[in-house]
């Protein structure tokens, strides 16, 4: 009879589930990670919006802003042919961003270059700091 000591014996089970679900050949919609990855920064004039796209059609992407909500939607086609591995998701996807500042709707672009879509929704002029001066009498 042998007793193995290892403590790391019997738990390979989970962390190959943690990397299959992580990694997995599964589509858009049923991964726990959000896609697609985002990055949200602001400055004085505007918010920006970036995120990866790659290998998405321009045409295949909406962008639609109501209210103080930014909704990207889109689809990544799947690629015809027999797969070993599939590691870029595919199929639809969906991310909404709520944004906490009046914005000038009739001046949002949206740019898609090199894989990076990037939305720069300008601030209202009601919304940006304004300067207050202290009469001293």
């Amino acid at each position: 009879m042998v007793i193995d000591m290892n403590p790391f014996y019997g738990s390979m089970g989970n962390f190959d589930r943690f990397f299959n679900e992580l990694w997995g050949p599964l589509n858009i919609s049923q991964r726990r990670v959000a896609y697609p990855p985002l990055n949200i920064s602001e400055d004085v004039d505007a918010i920006y919006v970036r995120c990866e796209i790659p290998g998405v059609n321009v045409e295949d992407i909406d962008l639609t802003f109501t209210d103080s909500t930014l909704v990207i939607k889109g689809e990544r086609k799947i690629e015809k042919g027999k797969y070993y591995r599939q590691e870029r998701p595919t199929g639809n996807f969906q991310r909404v961003v709520n944004i906490n500042s009046l914005i000038a709707v009739d001046k949002v672009k949206a740019l898609a270059k090199d894989g990076l879509l990037e939305i720069r929704l300008p601030k209202a002029e009601e919304s940006k700091p304004r300067k207050i001066f202290i009469d001293m009498n």
